[in-house]
């Protein structure tokens, strides 16, 4: 089977590093096209998998609408080299584009359900939607399948992914003490147009709380001022699960590391302005708390709330017991391009 996966977001590296392994391990084709965001590329290369760049994250409207036509046109002029069978994305905004020009399956996962602007760009397009039964937002009628649980439950299911303390070490894990996690988001993203974030106060307010108790560790998509710089992480891009398993605490505006958090047994506060279904599914659980910008004095109260003994032995419980009848995705993920390649074959 040939098979097209359209990288366009770190976390579309975790979600398909399962189903991509599995593939290539039973001599598939696997052909990886990929974007310059944020660190998508470097993971990629740490992962071991080769691919192709098609597109750099534009800025704003006009740099992502310029972006998306110059990534179609690449990616068209690549399928009709190398004619998969099956194309698969989170997402899918060019995937979807293309497969129907050229009459190959596209097929997507997502979970963005805020993110209309994308939605509106795909869905009319895609072959086949999967989406997590909580997903709130529209879908087309007659191509869409809902499967149990979140998209973590690829790469972050128990029989996947096994947090290593001498990986975590190297990347800075100090387990003589406590240690936590922040991460900031650049607001660059589609569904991000004309939202903001934490100013640079209270994330030096965040940092000087924590530190006082621990060891901080901070990830951030944006340039940030010369004095957080003794704080940023250093370690490498795949590594950086490992470190965040160790932790006492993540916080930060990105729901997608705070659902990452929660499946490592981590508490986790999310604090930002998207809350889709799959953010208000697991807050629901108690394995994260889901905040609406507050401000410094309301971020930090939380803050303080999570810091108390208890915390964490209870969100790991509780993870326990959201796991159990979820299924590990990475078969699901490989089984539906099985699924739709053979389908075209038929």
């Amino acid at each position: 089977m040939r098979v097209l996966f359209d990288i366009v977001h770190p976390a579309d590296v975790l979600f398909f590093l399962g189903p991509m392994r599995h593939l290539i391990a039973r001599a598939d084709v696997v052909d990886i096209v990929s974007r310059e965001k944020d660190v998508a590329c470097d993971l990629l290369d740490q992962f071991g998998l080769p691919h192709r760049p098609l597109s750099r994250a534009g800025n704003g409207r006009v740099g992502l609408a310029s972006e998306l036509v110059r990534r179609d046109w690449a990616l068209l002029r690549h399928v009709r080299m190398n004619r998969p069978e099956v194309m698969i994305g989170f997402g899918g905004v060019a995937i979807a584009h293309v497969g129907r020009m050229l009459n190959i399956p596209a097929i997507s996962f997502y979970a963005a359900d805020t993110a209309s602007l994308q939605t509106r760009l795909t869905w009319p397009f895609i072959t086949h939607l999967y989406v997590p039964e909580s997903y709130a937002g529209p879908v087309p009628p007659q191509r869409t399948t809902r499967f149990p649980g979140v998209k973590e439950l690829s790469f972050f299911h128990p029989d996947n992914f096994q947090p290593d303390a001498a990986v975590a070490l190297a990347s800075g894990w100090d387990p003589d003490r406590a240690n936590y996690f922040i991460r900031t988001v650049s607001w660059r993203a589609n569904h991000d147009l004309g939202k903001s974030g934490w100013d640079d106060d209270t994330l030096m307010a965040l940092i000087a709380k924590l530190a006082k108790r621990g060891k901080v560790h901070l990830s951030s998509e944006r340039l940030l001022p010369s004095e957080f710089a003794q704080y940023h992480y250093t370690g490498a891009k795949s590594a950086v699960h490992h470190l965040m398993a160790h932790c006492d605490l993540y916080v930060g505006e990105s729901a997608t590391m705070a659902h990452e958090a929660a499946f490592l047994g981590v508490p986790a506060i999310y604090d930002g302005t998207d809350h889709p279904g799959t953010t208000r599914e697991l807050a629901r659980h108690g394995l994260l708390s889901a905040l609406r910008q507050p401000g410094k004095d309301g971020l930090l109260a939380e803050v303080d709330a999570f810091l108390v003994d208890g915390v964490a032995a209870c969100t790991r419980s509780r993870l326990v017991s959201y796991l159990a009848g979820r299924s590990n995705l990475t078969d699901y993920i490989v089984a539906a391009l099985d699924r739709h390649a053979q389908k075209r074959v038929a």
